[in-house]
């Protein structure tokens, strides 16, 4: 584990090369799992203001789910996640040609149609799971075989997880604290090739 500030960060991390390759897994990550994205009551509220922007952009299925469920629910461990369809989609999936699972609401972001959210953070951040407690922040690297494909390209491309996240961990700890991160990152990487 690496601390910065009141953060620990899992070496994972640090030391995986990753680098999303949404041409081999077609945005599985969207799909797949048993429960939405995590989200917070500002995020769910803010969901319930962009909704009329993506409405249209959205499978009839998810619309009916959002109409008759809303566009989140309290989940079995108690949190607040993303409706889902199905038992599996998020309510925001689009189809982009060739079947790649978008983001509704990124999509929008990207043409401008909405200027302030790009994402719920946790869709944002992901492979990385962020676990708050009294004390401390945890962040965690969800392995799953559907990201095999990026820990390939990211290692082709020599993309390092926490490289791979800058815009994410930037938008939810600051500027500051990632540049730190970063720094202590190159620190530890270069101590450890120092070791070989």
């Amino acid at each position: 584990m690496l601390q910065i500030k009141d953060t620990l960060v899992s070496l994972d991390i640090v030391e995986r090369f990753f680098c999303c390759d949404i041409s081999k897994c077609l945005g599985e990550c969207c799909i797949e799992g048993d429960a939405g994205a995590p989200i917070t009551k500002e995020e769910y509220e803010k969901l319930k203001e962009i909704l009329p922007v993506i409405y249209d952009d959205l499978a009839p299925a998810a619309q009916r789910e959002i109409d008759e469920n809303g566009v989140g629910y309290v989940d079995e461990e108690g949190d607040l996640v993303t409706s889902i369809v199905d038992g599996r989609n998020c309510v925001f999936t689009c189809y982009a040609p060739g079947g790649i699972c978008q983001c509704a609401i990124e999509k929008a972001y990207n043409e401008g149609r909405i200027k302030d959210f790009r994402k719920p953070i946790s869709c944002y951040l992901y492979p990385a799971r962020v676990t708050e407690y009294p004390s401390f922040t945890a962040i965690n690297y969800h392995r799953w075989k559907i990201c095999r494909c990026a820990e390939l390209l990211g290692q082709k491309e020599g993309i390092r997880l926490y490289q791979f996240l800058k815009g994410p961990l930037t938008q939810r700890f600051g500027k500051e604290w990632y540049d730190e991160f970063a720094e202590t990152c190159k620190i530890y990487l270069e101590s450890k090739e120092t070791e070989k």
